[in-house]
């Protein structure tokens, strides 16, 4: 199938590891660009020196708040040529940008709690609100459970942690499902977010917003946890993060 070039066409200003297997990427915003937290957009490598079957462009959510003067983007790193040539581009490689695109954004209520269940790279949509949300005197709590194996794997743990110490309304609970194949200490949660871990951190199960994103497997396992839990179906909103 041919790629079809349309959006915007910006440059590669910076790239970072935000964790073990995990790039970050921050690309030109380009002037007049708006976008909600939650939202995604689509990258297109133009000309690359390699490309496959998967093709030559993917569809990420927005990492970054809309307030910020760059687009960041992360990706886990597999071995498809998209990977690679992201991997290896240099700064100045011009990308191109189409967006945004989704309806994976927060509720308008300010005085109904959201609640967030991250998976890995699935943290993204989530990353955003709490960007935005962490520069506003005001808004809904926000909670985020963020299940990872290790420390080591769990993309922007350090600037989440961060974030819910200086704001108030902002609280983040990592949890950690391979503890023993780490070299870091741990004292928080383990194992898999579920009715109990849920109810240690949250004033009531019932009431939230809920928010899940990462692994189809892992969205589908928390789908049918809320349910047993108690908590509506329409209260529950969710994006997969199949194959990145």
């Amino acid at each position: 199938m041919q790629n079809v070039v349309t959006g915007y066409r910006v440059k590669l200003i910076e790239k970072r590891m935000a964790a073990e297997g995990t790039l970050a990427v921050d690309l030109e915003k380009p002037p007049g660009f708006t976008f909600t937290p939650g939202q995604a957009a689509e990258l297109m490598l133009l000309d690359p020196p390699e490309t496959d079957d998967e093709g030559d462009f993917r569809t990420f959510s927005i990492a970054a708040a809309p307030s910020e003067p760059v687009l960041t983007f992360a990706t886990r790193l597999r071995d498809t040529a998209f990977k690679r040539v992201l991997r290896d581009a240099p700064l100045g490689t011009e990308i191109n940008l189409d967006g945004p695109f989704g309806s994976f954004t927060l509720h308008d209520d300010p005085s109904t709690p959201a609640v967030f269940l991250a998976g890995g790279i699935g943290i993204t949509p989530f990353l955003s609100m709490i960007r935005e949300a962490a520069g506003r005197p005001s808004g809904p709590w926000l909670y985020l459970f963020y299940s990872n194996r290790r420390p080591e794997d769990a993309p922007f743990l350090d600037e989440l942690s961060a974030i819910e110490q200086r704001c108030g309304r902002v609280r983040v609970i990592a949890t950690m499902g391979q503890m023993d194949h780490s070299s870091r200490r741990w004292t928080g949660e383990r194992g898999v977010i579920d009715g109990a871990m849920l109810g240690r951190h949250l004033p009531a199960i019932e009431g939230p917003i809920y928010y899940v994103a990462g692994p189809p497997g892992m969205v589908a396992a928390m789908r049918a946890m809320l349910g047993n839990a108690g908590v509506k179906a329409d209260h529950v909103r969710a994006e997969d993060f199949g194959g990145y």
